[in-house]
């Protein structure tokens, strides 16, 4: 229906671009040219076709290319070929599928969309015909409208807030849309208060969901002030509230922590981000709404997963990676969880997200979390979790000489009886992690299961176990070495997966210890700093 209505004249121009701070490769500039579309770990190519007719590999690749957010590659190249080429996609795109798409038309696509076009303006719109401006300028404010009138149509969640975003981005640098700038502006503000949560996080749960609701909101907050309008408290607040969160996930390496959907990301994006923390403070020890706890000791940091899945409606990128933890030591990441593909692969994205595929524990070869499989409703309503821990406790015991956290969770407990405890103590100078997990039954069937508890380790890190098989050796990339050894119990070292769209999936190791709940009611084991091979050498 939204089709059939005309809604006037569109605003004459732009009066801001809002700044772009993804980082952008001028290589790309060159296969884009070529014909050649690579997203989301899929590489098309068009030939002569135009990439907006050609069968998408899958949906994400699809929601990649008409979300145009690879035209800032284009603008990097800084050629006139590039420049030419990019206006030549657009206006491509505004010939086929300006007045309708199937994937081009959702709202989250849409919205990703409108911010690409008005960010890289410049680069179409400088020195351009009269007839492309106005062409560029109609189908801008199209889809603004159409955004302004289904915004509740959007997915809830991070989908829902960058399409009230892009309207409040749009609303603020097009011309004369000024009735609608505190409708707008407001709308955003209700989504922000919705959405993140008083410690930082995103309702979600998932980390990488603040990196991109600041990398739109900084731009946004940049306009206003651009623009002399007030910039709202809920949205300063929600800013200053999510900077300590983005240090808080951060390892020493400047990478991210893999839980609950977070895929490796670029360095320079949170590096850029950063650069906005007008604070620069030290992160918090602990995200209570969140769910998730810091340790740190000298140069060595744990992060570890506290907490409960989200509503239904916000765990599309859910993990059952309950007391799953994260573990370095200056530049160097030693235990991991296995990350996460983006690629539109439901079997490699099911496994990054079972149990087995993080550092924790899981109790008769089955996840913490049941999640929606039914290919019927994949594509309405994804693959949210149905079921999973409901009671999270934990508590820290920081002292002077170490970082504590003790977390148990009820995963288990219908299914098998057993609720999960993990207590984790990093010391103060950071050489020594101790780790216990408990086992502890809720009924007598509970005595009869096995329990695999898993730590899976970096790919740089190679995994040595000692001849009397009591303990093993942990070699980092640049000497630094820690030995793993379990009180009592037999382990073993296996192949892992370290999943990365950003370095590409690459073979790992895990240790694994094996145990029945009616041998072992707690299984205590250790991470300890040994001297490094090169100081072994110099003995």
């Amino acid at each position: 229906m939204f089709r059939l209505f005309s809604f006037g004249s569109a605003p004459s121009r732009l009066l801001i671009a809002p700044q772009d701070l993804r980082t952008a490769d001028a290589t790309n500039a060159a296969d884009i040219y070529a014909g050649r579309f690579l997203f989301a770990g899929h590489l098309v190519e068009v030939g002569g076709q135009s990439p907006f007719d050609v069968e998408p590999p899958n949906l994400q690749w699809s929601k990649a290319l008409h979300g145009f957010s690879w035209l800032r590659h284009l603008r990097a190249a800084e050629t006139n070929m590039a420049q030419q080429n990019a206006r030549a996609l657009v206006e491509d795109w505004i010939r086929t599928c300006g007045r309708w798409h199937d994937i081009g038309w959702k709202q989250e696509v849409v919205a990703r969309r409108v911010l690409s076009w008005m960010a890289q303006s410049p680069l179409l719109l400088t020195g351009c015909e009269a007839d492309f401006y106005r062409a560029f300028m109609r189908s801008l404010y199209r889809q603004v409208r159409y955004l302004r009138r289904t915004m509740n149509k959007a997915p809830d969640g991070l989908p829902r807030l960058t399409v009230a975003m892009a309207n409040a981005c749009a609303t603020v640098s097009m011309d004369g849309q000024g009735r609608h700038v505190k409708q707008a502006l407001k709308r955003l503000d209700q989504e922000l208060k919705r959405q993140i949560l008083p410690d930082g996080g995103h309702i979600s749960r998932h980390p990488g969901a603040i990196i991109e609701i600041l990398v739109d909101l900084l731009p946004i907050r940049q306009a206003l002030v651009m623009q002399g309008q007030t910039v709202s408290p809920v949205m300063m607040e929600s800013i200053d509230r999510m900077m300590p969160m983005i240090r808080f996930f951060r390892h020493g390496d400047g990478s991210f922590a893999h839980f609950n959907g977070m895929a490796s990301t670029s360095g320079d994006v949170v590096a850029t981000i950063l650069a906005y923390d007008d604070a620069r403070g030290t992160p918090p020890v602990s995200a209570p709404h969140s769910g998730y706890q810091r340790l740190t000791g000298g140069d060595s940091l744990v992060m570890m997963d506290v907490g409960a899945p989200p509503p239904t409606r916000f765990s599309n990128s859910t993990h059952a990676g309950c007391l799953s933890f994260e573990f370095s030591s200056k530049r160097n990441r030693i235990v991991v969880n296995c990350g996460v593909s983006t690629r539109e692969q439901v079997a490699w994205k099911m496994v990054a997200r079972s149990t087995a595929a993080h550092s924790t524990a899981g109790i008769g070869d089955t996840s913490s979390c049941r999640f929606l499989t039914s290919s019927r409703f994949d594509k309405m309503l994804g693959n949210p979790v149905l079921s999973g821990p409901k009671d999270v406790e934990a508590e820290r015991q920081d002292t002077d000489l170490s970082d504590r956290v003790i977390a148990s969770h009820d995963g288990y407990v219908e299914r098998y009886g057993i609720v999960h405890e993990r207590d984790l103590t990093l010391s103060r100078d950071g050489t020594v992690l101790d780790g216990i997990d408990r086992f502890k039954p809720t009924s007598d069937k509970a005595e009869e299961e096995t329990v695999t508890i898993r730590f899976h380790l970096h790919p740089q890190v190679c995994c040595i176990m000692l001849p009397l098989g009591d303990a093993a050796v942990l070699q980092c990339a640049d000497g630094e070495a820690w030995e793993f050894s379990a009180d009592g119990i037999e382990f073993s070292v296996e192949e892992s997966i370290y999943l990365s769209d950003v370095f590409g999936h690459r073979q790992t190791q895990q240790i694994v210890l094996t145990v029945g709940v009616k041998e072992a009611l707690s299984v205590t084991w250790m991470l300890r700093k040994t001297a490094s091979a090169k100081a072994r050498r110099k003995t």
